[in-house]
């Protein structure tokens, strides 16, 4: 295992992360980041329509200067002995290609097309369309949703798919497949050069697209042109077959290996969600919810497949054999909204800033004030309480058309205490999710945190630790998604019969682990009936305003 380098890319909401780890120790050699320009400068995005498109050149882009990156900090020896890239991305993210692989807004005419780039997975115009696939599936004697929750949502890829085909005349005319941006990377890397040829990872069919074995592949095309025609012949394009992230995909093409200053001898592994890689990286274990909290939360928990054959959970976003660990379940829920629900709040309080030369430096320093400030008195059982649906509810039970609630305001309502609402609403949130495994037969019997706001937020993370009632760990490295990439890059090139073994081996471990607060864990348990009931009450509005 002597001088045996691996590469993982970790493409999140706002930028893509490379990082080169020892495949022996796990030790990061070398990182880099890169924020996608177009994206930064808000482009192609209107919040208003809850549209949020980014163009491939960003991705493209962000790959060649990170990695580019990453070889010139750990020099030549190390560059030398690069055995494997592995990839993660957000999702579902997928984009229309042609019969090449090619995303259309790569293509003359589409260069400044939305429809035509990437509908990353915040995206919430397709809920017409998920209402519709929810409705029509009722309609059949097999439940094609039962592997996903029961509910199908507009963050997925059947719901994407038809509302940009729907949409766009011109994309439609081109659009000859549909394809997760996990999947086309390594497609990309390989120099794939027809999309029947692309190896679609089992993690975004599972999940998204209504894979399953026990379907031998998707739903049959009726189900689909029976929704609507303009979905005739979409499966025989797609795929049948699925592969799990420790497979490799091929090899570096030599277009980009010229382009990284690698060899072709590297081998691609086959991509999978961040959230799903980043809970290898965070070294999961059976039971254990790993949370990955930033922008909103991926939460996976894994289970050998024996003690949990036959058992269903409703309202999550899927249940999915090897989407996360090669031969046991997976299964994944979250938060449409986390970090988002703050920044929300952050952007609201800065709006005057916006106009004055010193505004950047302070709209910085806002939440962590804010959050000092909102945490730094023990909670209170009638205080301001908030809904954490900014952007509607991902788990449990799928509904993007949920909004937020504030209620108890008054004229003593401060921005800390306010902010502090929604503080907890987020933890509230994480509590329904753990709640409905529980309530499922799925035990949850520990707490993984990772990602920006774990590391970052020790105030938060105590609160919620104090909401769950239950301990939290954080895992101690910083890039865990990029991580969980490169234990699987190991993997697929063989360095490891079985990506538990990467785990164990390259695995950094955790630095702190919050424990709850009996006291606070007190108030809070009152605290969350009464989310429950202002959510309840929401619900029913929501119903009734439509």
């Amino acid at each position: 295992m002597k001088d045996n380098y691996v590469i993982g890319v970790d493409y999140g909401t706002d930028s893509v992360r490379s990082i080169i780890a020892d495949a022996r120790t796990g030790e990061e050699v070398a990182a880099a980041v890169y924020y996608y320009p177009r994206w930064r400068d808000g482009l192609y995005c209107n919040a208003a329509q809850s549209r949020f498109r980014q163009h491939p050149l960003d991705y493209m882009e962000g790959l060649e200067n990170t990695i580019r990156s990453c070889l010139e900090k750990a020099g030549k020896t190390v560059a030398a002995n690069i055995r494997a890239i592995s990839v993660d991305t957000t999702g579902s993210t997928p984009v229309a290609v042609d019969e090449t692989g090619t995303p259309l807004a790569l293509l003359p005419g589409f260069e400044q097309n939305p429809n035509a780039m990437f509908v990353l997975w915040k995206d919430h115009t397709a809920v017409k369309e998920a209402a519709e696939i929810n409705a029509h599936a009722e309609k059949f004697d097999i439940n094609y949703l039962q592997f996903v929750g029961g509910i199908y949502s507009s963050e997925w890829f059947w719901a994407k798919l038809l509302h940009v085909l729907r949409a766009d005349e011109q994309v439609r005319g081109k659009c000859h497949s549909w394809v997760e941006h996990c999947d086309w990377i390594p497609f990309l890397l390989t120099g794939g050069r027809h999309v029947k040829d692309m190896k679609r990872g089992v993690c975004g069919a599972g999940h998204k697209a209504l894979w399953a074995t026990e379907f031998n592949g998707l739903p049959p095309d009726a189900f689909f042109t029976s929704l609507d025609p303009l979905l005739h012949c979409y499966t025989s394009r797609l795929f049948t077959q699925t592969y799990p992230a420790d497979q490799a995909a091929g090899h570096l093409c030599p277009e980009w290996a010229e382009r990284l200053g690698l060899s072709t001898g590297v081998v691609i592994g086959t991509g999978a969600f961040d959230a799903h890689m980043g809970a290898v990286g965070g070294q999961i274990e059976p039971y254990h919810l790993s949370k990955v909290m930033g922008t909103s939360t991926c939460d996976m928990l894994v289970a050998p497949l024996e003690e949990v054959k036959g058992k269903l959970v409703k309202g999550i976003c899927g249940q999915v054999p090897g989407s996360v660990i090669p031969g046991m379940m997976g299964m994944e829920a979250g938060q449409s909204a986390f970090g988002d629900a703050y920044a929300w709040f952050r952007d609201l309080l800065s709006w005057p800033l916006m106009h004055f030369s010193q505004g950047k430096e302070l709209i910085d320093r806002l939440i962590p004030e804010l959050t000092q400030k909102a945490t730094a008195a023990p909670p209170q059982e009638n205080d301001i309480l908030s809904l954490d649906w900014f952007n509607g509810r991902r788990t449990p039970d799928a509904n993007q058309l949920l909004k937020s609630a504030i209620t108890g305001l008054d004229l003593a309502s401060d921005a800390p205490k306010v902010f502090r609402s929604i503080l907890e609403s987020t933890c509230f949130g994480a509590k329904a999710i753990v709640d409905r495994f529980n309530q499922e037969g799925i035990p949850v019997r520990g707490l993984i945190g990772m990602g920006g706001v774990a590391r970052k937020s020790p105030a938060i993370m105590q609160m919620m630790a104090d909401v769950m009632n239950m301990p939290i760990r954080i895992h101690k490295t910083d890039q865990t998604c990029a991580v969980g990439a490169a234990m699987f890059a190991a993997t697929a090139a063989g360095l490891y019969t079985k990506v538990e073994d990467a785990m164990d081996a390259m695995g950094q471990g955790f630095d702190r682990t919050y424990h709850p607060v009996p006291a606070h864990a007190a108030i809070y348990a009152k605290r969350y009936r009464r989310y429950q009931e202002l959510g309840d009450f929401t619900v029913q509005q929501t119903m009734y305003a439509r």
